[in-house]
């Protein structure tokens, strides 16, 4: 086996140590350069499939998601103020408002600071409980729900000559 820090070949038992916050299996003369970890020892005959047991599935790998992309539109500036002064006129401190919502008050303290931006489920959990808006809608997202002028097509003009026919 070789050191994963140097490449020389280990002589004995490799050491993991934690440089960076990286484990490595290394040797003995790299290892002062981290933390030896200890790992425990897998019990014999764990991980082997055995006949009419199933073998356990690893846990997936979830990959982390921006924030923006999370967003159905634009989230108002004074996101933090809108929530900050719905929760006072409620009377409720930052610990009601996160046990209202089943958060951690530390989430909540952050998103009314600034330095956090509520994610969707989050972010409609607060509009609900505070009665509150904090996506800016666009002009653009407004004018297509209003409906705008009707233009008639050609088919509704066809349609209207043979009704009065």
């Amino acid at each position: 086996m070789q050191c994963e820090l140097c490449g020389a070949k280990i002589q004995g038992q490799p050491k993991t140590v934690r440089i960076e916050g990286a484990l490595l299996e290394v040797c003995a003369q790299c290892a002062k350069h981290g933390t030896e970890v200890q790992i425990p020892k897998k019990a014999e005959g764990r991980g082997k499939p055995v006949a009419g047991k199933p073998v356990p599935s690893p846990t997936p790998v979830r990959r982390r998601r921006d924030v923006l992309d999370m967003i159905e539109g634009e989230i108002v500036d004074d996101y933090g103020d809108r929530i900050r002064n719905a929760r006072m006129e409620r009377g409720w401190t930052q610990k009601d408002l996160a046990m209202e919502l089943k958060e951690k008050e530390l989430l909540i303290k952050k998103i009314e600071k600034g330095d956090l931006i509520p994610e969707d489920d989050v972010r409609i959990k607060l509009e609900r409980a505070l009665n509150i808006r904090l996506i800016d809608i666009s002009e653009e997202t407004s004018e297509k729900k209003k409906g705008g002028k009707v233009v008639p097509t050609l088919g509704d003009v066809i349609s209207i000559k043979k009704v009065h026919k």
